[in-house]
């Protein structure tokens, strides 16, 4: 158990987990512990807390009675995470660690030096229709590498059962979303369903007419042709993924999260083409996070 404001990470990275003790945080620790012994890598369980205040003033400290209470209901949290880790992966190697802040700049900070960061749908924090917590949209947002969020997967299925989805727009962003994909199907022996969600060009008229002039096979043909030339390079790189690609009329959200019913993981990269760029995550990861009835992979550039 590792007790600071500051947790140092070894190389390679580890998966890191944020741990909180609520049902989401149960299912985020199994399926992290199941990543990781994919990967070969540690896996560390990371709670972040603040000190609670004292409402007197002049403000005063905590009194170490209650520190010290503090600090053991953590370690108990931890400790009945790692047993969770441990029944998914029994050989793998665990640690874990406290940081003494907020949730979501502690774990975006360990983003830079993790292979991922995983967290769970909703924390104990929020109001409970929410579809997804604060922490895990606020962490999408401002990570650096790529962050799973984990909700509770019902028995739904779809064409995509047991497989990776990835959404691909062809942005700036494809090649490291493409990358996590990837290496994800082919650690997990599944398929791969590359996906382009395209709709008819607007006209900008009143109304926003659909053109005559365009033909609804042509812009099929075209979509499926910006997947093949997007994961050409990819796929001789796992040239024993089977890959399937796969281009749907709608709006790129709603497509994705439709089409991601009973899948593996859903993988989506932070910003695409759409919005503003200033935008830490775009409309699309948004939809993906809030609706995907599977784990979510928001993945940023790749870091250098």
């Amino acid at each position: 158990m590792m007790n600071s404001p500051t947790v140092h990470l070894p190389f390679p990275p580890p998966v890191v987990v944020g741990v909180d003790g609520s049902p989401g945080s149960t299912l985020a620790v199994r399926w992290a512990a199941e990543d990781a012994a994919l990967r070969q890598r540690d896996l560390y369980l990371v709670h972040a807390f603040e000190w609670p205040n004292l409402a007197y003033a002049p403000p005063l400290d905590l009194p170490l009675v209650y520190r010290s209470e503090i600090r053991e209901a953590a370690e108990l949290m931890l400790d009945d995470a790692a047993a969770q880790a441990r029944s998914v992966a029994p050989a793998l190697r665990i640690r874990t660690a406290t940081a003494t802040e907020p949730a979501v700049p502690a774990l975006a900070a360990l983003s830079r030096h993790a292979a991922e960061v995983v967290v769970g749908g909703r924390g104990r924090g929020g109001f409970t229709d929410l579809l997804v917590g604060a922490t895990g949209a606020q962490l999408a947002a401002h990570a650096v590498g790529p962050v799973v969020i984990v909700r509770y997967r019902g028995p739904a299925a779809g064409a995509n059962t047991n497989r990776v989805v990835v959404g691909v727009d062809g942005s700036p962003l494809a090649d490291s979303t493409l990358a996590f994909a990837f290496e994800q199907a082919a650690l997990r022996n599944v398929g791969l369903t590359a996906l382009h969600a395209y709709r008819w060009p607007a006209t900008g008229d009143p109304g926003d007419l659909r053109p005559l002039l365009y033909d609804r096979d042509e812009l099929r043909d075209g979509a499926l042709l910006l997947l093949a030339e997007a994961i050409a390079g990819w796929r001789e790189k796992y040239p024993d993924v089977d890959v399937c690609l796969d281009a749907v009329e709608g709006r790129p959200g709603a497509v994705l999260a439709r089409e991601s019913a009973g899948a593996q993981l859903l993988v989506v990269g932070a910003r695409g083409h759409g919005g503003f760029t200033a935008l830490l995550l775009g409309s699309v990861s948004q939809a993906a996070i809030h609706h995907a009835p599977c784990p979510v992979a928001v993945v940023h550039p790749q870091k250098h």
